[in-house]
């Protein structure tokens, strides 16, 4: 298919351009394969560069005289919650703009999308598809000392013919038993399992989780203590039990007496283990709140949307509304029990599994918050690239799927796998960063961008909906990551966080929920305008700016009194 084909009108001149915050611009429509754009060729005036994924919605009034069609308004409503309108005044330019668009912001083959077509005008100073290999992710996980306690299962033939004899430390390997992607679709080529866990031991216990998903190392806290994910149980009358799969977490559990298993799904709704046959794990129910599946949450944030672009409400009503779409009650559940399984690894000191259903939203997210709170490497700007590597982008999130359709589509037309999971956990980092804002490098813009490459993007980090996908398409080859844009120094530079001051220290967020903020500066900013959090912005950069050369002189101040000191105590001890 030519792209070509779907645009009935590639140019057209005397468009207005309205939206809430700026003046109507009359100006010229061009129409490309990936892009809508509007210009007036004033320098002052505002301009429009909108990919067509970034639509979500196309809604038309028709402007009818006298049962003529005399043009009409066509409604953009965008996945980064923009709301624009283009006014076109002739009836046959009108319906073709709004065909071509709702052909062009509707095409699901993937080697369609803007990345494939995407050259970088600049030269590419690292491969953002390298620099996070689960060999590299490996090392930093496991350390030198990669032993977190004796193995305390029984040694199979097998593990003894691979060199384990039962009294070594129960050590981690990487598995390539996943590199055809047949064990489990959603899962990456390379995970990380116990070392005295044989490959046929990790088939059984595939075969006894949903969608294959076995128990893998996510994280291994400074104490040793373990953090794993996976789905749930399959419960099935010919599976009741699967010993391998309880062996997996046997020698997890290594001298620790017991374990948690933590349901991040809700009590009722998930499967999980059977105290029979996992004595020594604690069963805990922490759902991120009364949902049934991913669209829920995608729900939840459409409730909260409407109502923060309702300006002409009361305030006592629009926090009602606000209070009645239960987001924040989702980023309060997902706090908390992210900050339960973190007590458990730092405090108790005891290994942790975490699933829900098939383990590819909540789970993701409170093993990802998890990391935040007791990892600063997690606060870094290269943390927090390398942990969405790994725990989102490698652990299978199907972005694809879930971002298809986001908030301002109607429910009825979006399937059930749309979601927002992804933007819910980076609202849970903007909560952590406003408790801690000197505990991280990066800042809210950075979380701003991750929201929208996430949905619509030259890069394609965030193709797919699997590693197998994303292998079948030789994305790594085809396409430009976004973590080689994002770590150019002079892009760098605008994402670092003036008052960040390295804090190796365990965060641990309140989460009351008077301590919730709503998230102004990406849910309101097309509604209010920000200047006033720009002001401040500048500000503190200036402050934070003069601290540093005043710190510098009078580093060098005490240098030339240091020195002054000296030459006058030679001197005095030549005088006498």
């Amino acid at each position: 298919m030519e792209f070509v084909e779907l645009i009935k009108t590639p140019k057209l001149d005397g468009v207005l351009l309205h939206d809430h915050l700026h003046a109507t611009v009359e100006g010229t429509l061009c129409i490309t394969g990936h892009h809508l754009l509007l210009s007036a060729r004033q320098e002052s005036s505002q301009e429009l560069w909108l990919m067509h994924k970034n639509i979500d919605g196309v809604e038309k009034k028709p402007f009818v005289v006298q049962n003529v069609l005399m043009g009409g308004i066509i409604t953009l409503k965008c996945k980064d919650l923009r709301i624009i309108s283009l006014e076109i005044k002739y009836a046959k330019e009108y319906l073709n703009v709004a065909a071509s668009l709702e052909a062009l912001s509707s095409l699901h083959n993937p080697e369609l999308e803007y990345p494939f077509f995407y050259r970088p005008m600049y030269t590419i100073l690292e491969d953002g598809y390298t620099m996070f290999r689960p060999e590299l992710e490996f090392a930093k996980l496991v350390g030198s000392s990669s032993s977190v306690g004796t193995c305390n299962v029984p040694v199979n033939s097998v593990a003894a013919a691979n060199g384990y004899d039962g009294s070594l430390g129960c050590e981690w390997r990487i598995a390539h038993i996943n590199k055809d992607f047949k064990l489990c679709p959603t899962y990456g080529a390379a995970l990380i399992v116990p070392k005295c866990i044989t490959d046929e031991q990790i088939v059984q216990s595939a075969t006894f989780r949903d969608g294959g998903r076995f128990p893998v190392l996510c994280y291994r806290h400074e104490n040793g203590a373990a953090l794993l994910r996976s789905a749930q149980p399959i419960s099935t009358q010919s599976m009741k039990r699967c010993r391998a799969d309880e062996a997996i977490l046997n020698v997890v559990l290594g001298r620790s007496k017991k374990g948690f298993i933590v349901d991040t799904w809700g009590k009722g709704k998930s499967n999980t283990e059977t105290d029979q046959h996992y004595s020594q794990w604690k069963k805990v129910n922490r759902s991120i709140g009364n949902i049934s599946s991913p669209a829920a949450i995608l729900d939840c944030f459409a409730k909260m949307i409407e109502a923060c672009n309702d300006t002409a409400c009361t305030s006592d009503k629009w926090l009602s509304r606000l209070d009645g779409s239960q987001w924040l009650s989702l980023v309060l559940n997902s706090l908390n029990a992210a900050c339960v399984v973190a007590q458990c690894l730092d405090q108790e000191g005891s290994p942790v599994l975490v699933h829900g259903a098939i383990g590819l939203d909540s789970t993701l997210i409170v093993t990802s918050l998890v990391q935040i709170i007791l990892n600063p490497d997690c606060r870094t700007v290269r943390g927090i690239q390398a942990l969405i590597e790994r725990e989102w982008i490698q652990a299978g999130h199907p972005f694809a799927s879930r971002h298809q359709y986001s908030c301002y589509t109607l429910p009825q037309n979006r399937p059930k796998n749309c979601g927002a999971t992804f933007l819910l956990f980076l609202d849970c980092i903007h909560q952590l960063y406003k408790q801690f804002p000197c505990s991280f490098e990066f800042n809210i813009q950075l979380l701003i961008l991750l929201f929208e490459h996430s949905y619509f993007s030259q890069y394609g980090t965030f193709l797919c909906d699997s590693e197998r996908e994303r292998h079948e398409l030789r994305v790594h080859t085809r396409t430009t990551s976004l973590w080689s844009y994002l770590n150019r120094p002079d892009v760098l530079k605008n994402l670092l966080n003036p008052l960040y001051e390295p804090n190796p220290n365990v965060i641990w967020p309140s989460v009351a929920p008077i301590s919730l903020e709503l998230w102004q500066e990406l849910y309101l900013r097309w509604t209010v305008d920000q200047i006033n959090s720009e002001r401040n912005l500048a500000q503190i950069l200036h402050l934070v700016t003069t601290e540093k050369e005043l710190r510098s002189k009078a580093l060098k101040l005490r240098k030339q009194a240091s020195d002054l000191r000296c030459e006058i105590l030679k001197l005095l001890k030549s005088g006498n």
